[in-house]
């Protein structure tokens, strides 16, 4: 299957196209809806790993979403591209076949299908996200509708001249407008307006009206959750919106899922954490965390790594949540944002701040932008203006700046390369989580086990199970997580594999979880239970340890300060557990020993007692 990423999928369109990868690729790919639409659309979610090597839910996950934001179409294409990158070099890069063996991917191109549909019509509307009429469903009466009202598939402005605007033409080019000047007189000036039509107008004024579409998405996370009056978009209660909830509920359902990053655009930056607080206000060793990892994606993308809180704020005095603070604040997982795309820097427009520009800049910085969309984009990223006849405002011109097509997102030919930057940093991420390996396990016999507690022919047995994590991160990958309590340390459990239990190895880890319990060790008390009957069950008594105990946590191989600190590292394997069990049994009883964490996967072997 062959993907275009010079154009943007329609809704239909994706949905074959991800059926059809799936269909070509059935060892490494798995599609399933996470939940539907407002419009009852499928939110799709791919699992992208090696099933012959262990299903995904029981291997470290990264998390990818895009286009939560319904115009910001680029964001899908950048998880198309990734996904299209793994499945091509699944064979020929040992990266890549290492982390299909031993990695897990959940990848949703598109979590807000509903407006991506509608930016993506004949007749294109740009809202925020979905489609939902928020916060009232009234229709608007009067004022100002932004649409395409000259109907040739763009929104751009309208200019009519107005001797007491606020624009006035760029004196060394008149197709750019710039603000006039305090003070100025005596020049020729306009009124720009966005491109749209004027309801009830009353010859004199109107007011713009917000989109009867209000929703933000990305506001209606459950952390630091506001309500409208302080947090626009934000919905009426925290995950009241089906997008969000399926999101929520999925990620929830995986535990495995260490780290996550979300496409949007524009601006060409990475956003890390956190959205609501200061970094003081963060976890210390978490914050030299995330500052080292931001600095190698900035490495790997040539994007510059940012926080959220301290460089990129809309405005001084307003703070605004995501999916950035619930990630990490609540599950302590590693969350990034990933802003693609800065026409800014296109045109050669260097060191400038990301949000304070979009408010006032040098007219020079127009220039360049004009010159760029002359000799790059064919003339179209900037519209020559042209006389309009509108219905209710009458003559005027329509042109400006193409924000859609060209700011919002790239113009087709630079799409690809955009997106190119960045499967390089997220395999590194998936390459630093967590994941357990088996260290030692070995079985010892003790001797004869004598007494009327033990049938004839039982022995004593040592099992010594030792296991590590291999990865960069720690289990618990961040200090936030163990501070909310949302992972534990290493579970390693033992039971005798019955023929019931044999079956339950097929069955997913959770449901064998539950069920072993039911398959327990007998007791080291002769009082407390019955022995096991040998010819339903094995006969195991447990003499030392319990069947299942939760361990450490297990740091991983990150370091934690340089060689030439005053103090050495004194957890100095506090990667590795040893747990052991003195069992009493019959020879040729087999056992199931099972290691596990929430985020660095599990292990189980098969033994038998000789």
């Amino acid at each position: 299957m062959t993907i275009d990423f010079s154009r943007f999928y329609r809704y239909e369109e994706l949905s074959s196209l991800l059926q059809a990868l799936v269909s070509e690729h059935p060892d490494l790919l798995r599609l399933e809806s996470m939940g539907r639409s407002f419009e009852g659309r499928e939110i799709w979610v791919v699992s992208l790993t090696r099933f012959a090597t262990g299903p995904a839910e029981e291997k470290p996950a990264l998390w990818v979403d895009g286009n939560i934001h319904a115009a910001e179409l680029l964001a899908s294409t950048a998880v198309l591209y990734f996904l299209d990158h793994v499945l091509k070099h699944a064979s020929s890069d040992p990266l890549v076949s290492h982390l299909l063996d031993t990695r897990a991917f959940y990848l949703v191109p598109r979590l807000c299908p509903d407006g991506a549909e509608l930016a993506l019509g004949d007749r294109p509307r740009h809202i925020r996200s979905s489609t939902r009429a928020y916060p009232f469903e009234d229709v608007a009466l009067d004022g100002m509708v932004i649409e395409d009202v000259d109907g040739d598939g763009r929104i751009l402005s309208m200019r009519i001249a107005d001797p007491n605007g606020g624009w006035k033409p760029h004196p060394i080019d008149p197709r750019v407008m710039i603000p006039r000047e305090p003070g100025e007189i005596g020049g020729q000036y306009y009124r720009i307006l966005p491109e749209g039509q004027v309801l009830q107008h009353n010859g004199v004024g109107f007011k713009l009206n917000p989109d009867r579409e209000g929703l933000d998405l990305n506001r209606n996370f459950p952390s630091d959750w506001r309500q409208e009056y302080k947090q626009q978009g934000a919905g009426p209660y925290p995950t009241s919106e089906p997008e969000v909830k399926a999101m929520v509920d999925f990620v929830v359902r995986h535990p495995n899922i260490g780290a996550a990053v979300s496409f949007h655009t524009h601006s060409g930056v990475i956003l890390r954490p956190m959205g609501t607080e200061p970094d003081d206000k963060m976890i210390p060793e978490d914050l030299w965390m995330y500052k080292r990892l931001s600095a190698a994606a900035s490495e790997q993308t040539g994007y510059p790594a940012l926080s959220i809180w301290h460089d990129f704020k809309y405005h001084p005095q307003q703070v605004i949540s995501g999916t950035q603070d619930w990630i990490y604040e609540h599950l302590g997982a590693l969350f990034w944002v990933v802003e693609l795309w800065a026409p800014n820097r296109a045109a050669g427009i260097e060191k400038y701040p990301f949000i304070d520009w979009y408010r006032e800049h040098p007219p020079e910085d127009d220039l360049k932008l004009l010159k760029w969309s002359d000799e790059v984009c064919g003339g179209q990223a900037h519209v020559d203006w042209k006389s309009f006849d509108h219905p209710q405002l009458g003559p005027l011109e329509i042109g400006g700046w193409d924000r859609m097509n060209f700011w919002r997102n790239p113009p087709p030919a630079l799409r690809e390369a955009e997106v190119a930057r960045f499967p390089g940093w997220l395999k590194q991420l998936a390459a630093i989580l967590p994941k357990l390996e088996l260290l030692v396990l070995e079985v010892r016999s003790l001797g004869e086990a004598t007494g009327a507690l033990h049938p004839p022919g039982a022995r004593h047995y040592l099992i010594r199970f030792a296991v590590e994590n291999s990865g960069y991160l720690p289990s618990y990958v961040s200090r936030r997580a163990l501070e909310r309590k949302t992972v534990r340390g290493v579970i390693v459990e033992c039971f005798p594999l019955t023929t019931e239990a044999r079956a339950l190895t097929r069955e997913d880890s959770a449901t064998l979880a539950v069920r072993a319990k039911q398959t327990v060790l007998g007791a080291a008390d002769p009082l407390g239970d019955e022995l096991f009957d040998a010819q339903s069950r094995p006969y195991v008594r447990c003499m030392s340890g319990t069947q299942r105990l939760e361990g450490p946590s297990l740091e991983g191989h990150a370091a934690k300060q340089s060689l030439q600190a005053f103090l050495p590292d004194r957890a100095l394997t506090a990667q590795r557990y040893l747990h052991q069990w003195q069992l009493a049994a019959l020879p040729g009883t087999d056992l199931e020993v099972i290691a596990r964490t929430e985020r660095a996967g599990i292990i189980r072997r098969s033994i038998r007692l000789d």
